[in-house]
């Protein structure tokens, strides 16, 4: 074999071993140990979500669904094109304007003070649950155990969310042409 087929051999065996290096990837050592990723793409975490606008809205209607990585509390709000305010956070219990402690079931509680009257300029009520303590159903739901409603006084509603564990949740305010919704999600773990 002569010297420039030897030589026409290595340059083609190390280009092959250059292609073979710059395809290959080769994983960095980390510190500390691998994170999982967060169940369901949920980063909400358990602390208070607070909007402080104030409105003239009135609470409507309240109503739950089953969702595949969390569980859903709808407030339905009159309004028109502005957001209503609201605090919506973990406490160890739920109280209402007189101060008195409201009983729920499950291991958590969430208390939702949604800036919207359960009434109309009159006085009329324009939200009055059959049954205050259990306000929608929520048997059967992974997270949800009580829905209460506790009371409107001074253009402020507070209900009372009984939970499973404190687990994350959101909330946030949906327009739609019929009015808005405060919505509030609880996950099923972390």
């Amino acid at each position: 074999m002569s010297h420039t087929n030897i030589r026409g051999m290595r340059s083609k065996a190390a280009l092959a071993v250059c292609g073979l290096t710059a395809a290959t990837v080769i994983p960095l050592a980390t510190s500390g140990p691998a994170q999982a990723a967060p169940y369901c793409g949920i980063t909400w975490g358990s602390t208070g979500k607070v909007a402080a606008a104030l409105t003239s809205d009135t609470v409507r209607g309240v109503r739950s669904g089953r969702h595949t990585c969390y569980d859903r509390l709808v407030i339905d709000l009159s309004g028109y094109g502005h957001s209503t305010g609201y605090t919506v956070r973990y406490v160890s219990s739920v109280h209402g304007p007189s101060g008195a402690p409201v009983s729920l079931a499950g291991g958590a509680r969430i208390q939702i003070d949604v800036n919207a009257a359960a009434s109309d300029a009159q006085g009329r009520p324009t939200y009055r649950p059959a049954d205050p303590r259990h306000v929608v159903n929520v048997a059967g739901y992974r997270t949800f155990r009580q829905v209460a409603y506790v009371a409107s006084f001074e253009g402020r509603s507070t209900l009372g969310l009984g939970v499973r564990a404190r687990l994350p949740m959101r909330a946030f305010v949906i327009q739609d042409p019929g009015g808005q919704r405060l919505v509030i999600d609880v996950a099923h773990r972390w």
